[in-house]
């Protein structure tokens, strides 16, 4: 999605939404990063569900895009569905480090 806040040049003049767009996309990796470098399940799970809300914010952003006609249909799709994946994936990845098997593994 971060490409195509420069590709499309109906952002240029809309600084708030293409900003707000780039700072979730780049919140939702940096969470994940920032959460396995506090070496407790915890903060991993703390960080993994703020990374999970970047990903809520960046399908509502995208959405106004949309309904701007900033972005067409087929990309709104595309990264709406990515989104939704990432989404789950980080569901799945949470409820795995709740697992009380996961918690007595040592690495």
């Amino acid at each position: 999605m971060y490409e195509l806040t420069y590709k499309n040049k109906s952002f240029n003049n809309d600084f708030t939404l293409k900003d707000q767009i780039r700072k979730s996309v780049i919140s939702i990796s940096s969470n994940i990063a920032e959460g396995f470098e506090r070496e407790s399940n915890q903060e991993f799970i703390r960080f993994l569900f703020i990374a999970k809300g970047s990903c809520g914010e960046l399908r509502t952003q995208i959405f106004i895009a949309y309904k701007l006609k900033y972005i067409s249909k087929n990309d709104y799709e595309m990264v709406n569905e990515k989104c939704l994946l990432i989404s789950k994936k980080l569901m799945n990845l949470i409820k795995s480090l709740r697992n009380p098997i996961f918690k007595t593994l040592k690495p």
